[in-house]
């Protein structure tokens, strides 16, 4: 890589992770979607392949910025974060879970007991989703841009810039007829946005309550994204005949939405917007790069 480039990418270093992250992951979800490919393993694991457009990104902005690669792949091992964490990791997204089935059931959700899967069949989604299913976002979005951002903005802006970037980068899944997502009408898509910026919160106070631990969060995502492997919701009235109810499937997502919002708002009450943390949060040292400006080293 050219000098100049190196020192483009160093001076624009957040432009530079998002231009490379969307690129690596459009370009694979394009191929997808051209391709025709129906839902399956072949699909599903492209699709995740995907997903390491955000690593992808950071990794190159990294390097090219004199960054130490080692720290900062090093967030993705950092397991040493106490019981307490590792007990919120894992059992935080069952909390939310439960939540959100009682209300689908109290507004009259549909469910099917019998459907429910071996309790085993959720520990494969959670490490399938660690690593490949979600997870591996995480060091891109949590293990670099919300860093870097928080040497200029508070812990929650931080978090919603994040979010919305997150957001959009799903695009693709949204024109693929293929996905879930494809089929979902517009309320369905905008509650969804509501929840990927409650959750990118609740990324960021787990980020930040553990000094840095992608690991956790990671975990703690693949959690959240496999909470629909144990939903007893009926699929046969929310989608009789393989045609979504669209009621059930909006009582679906408003049901699993509050949850992430309640959550959230409480964070925000009980830590405060500054560092969602009761610690000092990470900045750019924590990816390996020279901290320009910080604000929040207070």
């Amino acid at each position: 890589m050219a000098p100049s480039v190196r020192s483009w990418i160093d001076r624009h270093r957040l432009l530079s992770f998002i231009a490379i992250t969307y690129a690596f992951t459009w370009i694979i979800q394009g191929v997808v979607i051209t391709s025709g490919l129906e839902a399956s393993w072949t699909q599903s694991i492209l699709i995740g392949f995907g997903g390491f457009g955000p690593p992808v990104g950071a990794a190159v902005v990294i390097w090219a910025s004199g960054g130490d690669l080692r720290r900062w792949i090093g967030q993705f091992f950092r397991w040493r974060i106490g019981i307490k964490w590792w007990v919120l990791a894992f059992g935080l997204p069952l909390v939310i879970l439960s939540v959100g089935v009682i209300l689908f059931v109290a507004f009259g959700g549909p469910i099917d007991l019998s459907s429910l899967p071996f309790p085993g069949v959720y520990l494969f989604v959670l490490a399938w989703g660690t690593v490949w299913g979600g997870g591996q976002e995480d060091l891109g979005w949590r293990g670099f841009m919300l860093p870097l951002l928080q040497e200029k903005y508070s812990a929650l802006v931080a978090s919603l810039l994040v979010g919305v970037t997150w957001a959009g980068w799903h695009l693709p899944l949204f024109v693929n007829p293929a996905t879930t997502q494809g089929g979902w009408a517009l309320s369905q898509q905008l509650l969804w946005i509501v929840s990927i910026l409650s959750g990118a919160i609740l990324w960021t106070w787990m980020y930040n309550s553990t000094g840095g631990s992608v690991l956790a969060v990671a975990v703690f995502h693949a959690g959240v994204n496999g909470m629909g492997v144990l939903h007893p919701a009926d699929t046969e009235e929310i989608a009789p005949g393989g045609v979504p109810d669209p009621s059930l499937s909006l009582l679906s997502e408003v049901t699993g939405m509050i949850p992430l919002v309640a959550i959230a708002l409480l964070l925000i009450t009980v830590y405060g917007s500054e560092r969602l943390a009761n610690r000092e949060i990470p900045g750019a040292e924590a990816v390996g790069l020279t901290s320009r400006e910080r604000i929040n080293d207070q």
